[in-house]
């Protein structure tokens, strides 16, 4: 098969790699229909995971068709068309039983494109599949299947969950890349009194209001008014820059709560100097995708309108292209970067 495969930092390239095999009788092996780049996909292409091993199959998101399926797989058959989690779940350890699937100590968490080969591929292995997977209705389009895969969960679980949004609550995010606007539409079904987008890119801005932000703006009035005024009830770090935490810290108000979505490469200063008095709440997280179900409920009834994220679609094998295309997204305008098989 050929797929995208990283050899160190900054150098992937579009090879030929082995077909997966049966490895595990949880196992299925999935036709990729559609994937797409992650942030944290650039994370691991600069450097910042150093444990992801060159010659690792990158991606953790994808829709597909099961090919093969393990003897021990109950809700799957050949044929199936299917959503592939970018979290596994062994679903028999605590973390699993207790929904925190991305913590998973089975075996599962985030190991597709990180301690496994993943989707940026044509065909993919994946484990414990009756918990790691959900069967997508043809109703479904593939790119709306692929946003449940990583991006409205993330949204939803890490963000709005963890930051207890709630009606009548004023709500900035910072940062409105794919995971920060879905956060904006997923908010918006808590009724808050408004929603603040913030960012550097006049692009993303725009798609901000697309989505349902009341306000967005670079860095400046509003959150200068929220810092020196009431702030925010909800302050949501979706950037995953050091001055985007900051900022949040800044426009959050007394007894409010923070919720980091973004993934860093890097240190955030926590400045307690000004925070340790304010009874301010930090939650951070990784996904556990349990929420899927509701969620694609949400999407097949018009609920969530989180179409226009996807912004750019390649074949597979432009794979690299899709890269450059993603990572340059504040002057490219790319959202969600979606790769079809042809």
């Amino acid at each position: 098969m050929r797929a995208l495969v990283y050899h160190g930092p900054d150098h992937i390239s579009w090879d030929t790699a082995p077909d997966p095999e049966m490895e595990e009788a949880t196992d299925v092996i999935v036709r990729v229909d559609a994937t797409t780049v992650c942030g944290s996909d650039l994370h691991i292409l600069h450097g910042d995971l150093p444990e992801v091993k060159p010659g690792t199959v990158l991606g953790h998101e994808a829709v597909g068709k099961v090919l093969e399926v393990g003897r021990d797989v109950h809700g799957l058959r050949p044929g199936h068309q299917v959503i592939v989690s970018s979290v596994s779940s062994c679903g028999r350890c605590q973390a699993c039983r207790d929904t925190m699937c991305g913590q998973c100590r089975g075996g599962g968490g985030w190991i597709l494109g990180n301690q496994i080969n993943g989707t940026q591929a044509e065909f993919v292995r994946v484990p414990f599949a009756d918990h790691s997977t959900h069967r997508r209705p043809s109703a479904i389009p593939l790119d709306d299947g692929l946003l449940l895969a990583e991006v409205l969960p993330t949204a939803y679980e890490v963000g709005v969950r963890n930051g207890h949004v709630g009606p009548g609550d004023t709500v900035v995010v910072v940062g409105a890349g794919p995971v920060g606007l879905a956060t904006v539409a997923v908010a918006r079904l808590y009724s808050p009194r408004r929603i603040i987008v913030t960012d550097l890119s006049e692009a993303r801005l725009e798609a901000a209001a697309l989505v349902g932000a009341d306000a967005a703006e670079v860095p400046g009035r509003m959150i200068a008014e929220l810092s020196e005024g009431p702030g925010a009830d909800v302050a949501i770090e979706a950037s995953g820059e050091p001055d985007g935490f900051v900022l949040c810290t800044r426009a959050v108000r007394a007894g409010g709560h923070i919720a980091n979505i973004g993934t860093h490469g890097r240190p955030a200063t926590l400045h307690l100097e000004f925070l340790w008095r304010k009874n301010v709440t930090i939650s951070t997280g990784q996904v556990d995708t349990s929420s899927t179900p509701w969620l694609l409920e949400l999407l097949r009834f018009g609920r969530l309108p989180v179409s226009q994220l996807v912004t750019h679609t390649f074949g597979l094998d432009r794979m690299e292209r899709a890269y450059e295309v993603f990572s340059q997204g504040a002057t490219s305008g790319a959202l969600k970067v979606v790769l079809h098989r042809e």
